[in-house]
């Protein structure tokens, strides 16, 4: 976070301390702070556990990818190199930070977005905890969310992929 007063950060954290309030949102020049009083919700519960919501995009078919034309000698009688493999489909969005993935607001909310889910660009995917701070990840580009690479829960590494979005035509 760039230009972030630091006595201002400490006076929310105050406030929040000496009110009622659990947690408080503030978007300011540009730059999104939450404080929260309530501990993330990593904590261990009794009781089984929703498997993580994992799915994994089907392998791709020759049909996905065209014909390449055989290469032909050059003047030296060589084939020259193979043409580049194409691109992916698919953009991925990496995560920008070392944190915590969660799926959901909250424990008991509904996830942000799910396989097959179509989502606009700025359209929130996450929320990527770091240092007791709540980051929302939001779409780059408008499509389809084809792949959740993570659980909700799980620690998340800088430009680790967390989604695969195939972008509208």
């Amino acid at each position: 976070m760039k230009d972030v007063d630091l006595d201002f950060l400490r006076g929310l954290i105050e406030a929040i301390d000496a009110s009622d309030l659990d947690h408080i949102d503030i978007t300011r020049g540009g730059t999104r702070v939450r404080i929260s009083r309530t501990p993330a919700p990593t904590q261990v519960m009794a009781g089984p556990l929703d498997a993580p919501s994992v799915s994994y995009a089907p392998a791709p078919s020759a049909a996905d990818f065209p014909a390449a034309a055989p290469a032909a000698p050059s003047e030296g009688g060589t084939a020259e190199a193979a043409p580049p493999a194409p691109a992916s489909r698919f953009t991925d969005v990496k995560s920008p930070m070392v944190g915590t993935f969660y799926r959901a607001p909250s424990p008991d909310a509904p996830a942000y977005v799910e396989v097959g889910t179509r989502v606009a660009k700025g359209q929130t995917l996450c929320i990527l905890e770091a240092m007791k701070l709540m980051n929302e990840l939001e779409a780059e580009v408008a499509g389809t969310v084809r792949e959740v690479l993570l659980g909700n829960g799980e620690p998340v590494e800088y430009g680790q992929v967390l989604f695969r979005i195939e972008p509208d035509a």
